[in-house]
């Protein structure tokens, strides 16, 4: 058996049964205990599964990214309006995975700038732009949403400087705590706050009170909100307390 066909089983096992051991997926596969690990891993990095304290968990399952595209489309394009607005000529910056990013790169368009992404369909919204020089960071593609994750992305970013990283999230704790879903795009989304001087986060209403199952960082990593809760929504008000600067789209 070809270890693709192998990792294809592998990972159809652990969705079947939601989860399964080192143990039991070696004799199950006639395979040692170490080349399992090894295929864990490369599934893991691929963002098809989480690994988990001798063996690995099925990860959420998670919408495509087309048809995330579509939701609440409207105010993702005022956000990303307004976060364009922020981004001043000749300036270097990151832009992380997601709907509401990809609505900022839309907004770029024309300008004189560096862009660093993780984001596939940034790249593809951007490739035509000559006047943007575009870095892509190597690593694993998760195709269904289209981004780039893994140890090799992770080191580029150790190597790289930006003015500013926009990044979006799956949802903000009532301790303002930036949460995300997806285990693997985490370590990605902390490189980019490490290197850049300021983080801004693209953060729609609805995000405020949803959780996810990994902290990306606090308020005070954060150095600006850009979203289309009112100004008296609890969120933003307790953002504004904590000194993070609101940007209303």
């Amino acid at each position: 058996m070809l270890p693709a066909q192998r990792r294809q089983l592998i990972l159809e096992t652990i969705r079947d049964a939601r989860g399964a051991g080192v143990v039991e997926l070696a004799e199950r596969f006639s395979v040692s205990e170490m080349t399992v690990r090894r295929d864990l891993g490369r599934l893991a990095e691929e963002g098809k599964l989480t690994r988990v304290h001798g063996g690995a968990v099925r990860d959420r399952d998670e919408p495509p990214f087309a048809k995330i595209a579509t939701e609440r489309s409207e105010e993702k394009e005022r956000i990303g309006r307004a976060a364009a607005a922020l981004v001043h000529d000749g300036q270097t910056i990151m832009v992380d995975i997601g709907t509401t990013t990809l609505e900022l790169a839309r907004q770029l368009r024309g300008r004189r700038l560096t862009v660093i992404t993780s984001n596939l369909a940034v790249v593809d919204e951007l490739l035509p732009e000559s006047s943007i020089e575009l870095v892509v960071l190597g690593g694993v593609v998760r195709r269904n949403y289209r981004s780039l994750v893994g140890m090799l992305a992770e080191d580029a970013l150790g190597h790289l400087a930006a003015d500013v990283a926009f990044l979006g999230a799956s949802g903000i704790r009532s301790d303002l705590a930036v949460m995300d879903t997806t285990m693997v795009e985490v370590p990605i989304k902390r490189a980019m706050i490490a290197a850049a001087e300021r983080t801004v986060l693209l953060a729609d209403e609805a995000k405020f009170g949803m959780l996810g199952s990994v902290r990306i960082c606090g308020p005070a990593e954060i150095g600006a909100v850009v979203t289309d809760a009112p100004a008296g929504h609890p969120g933003v008000v307790a953002l504004e307390a904590a000194g993070v600067a609101v940007v209303h789209a």
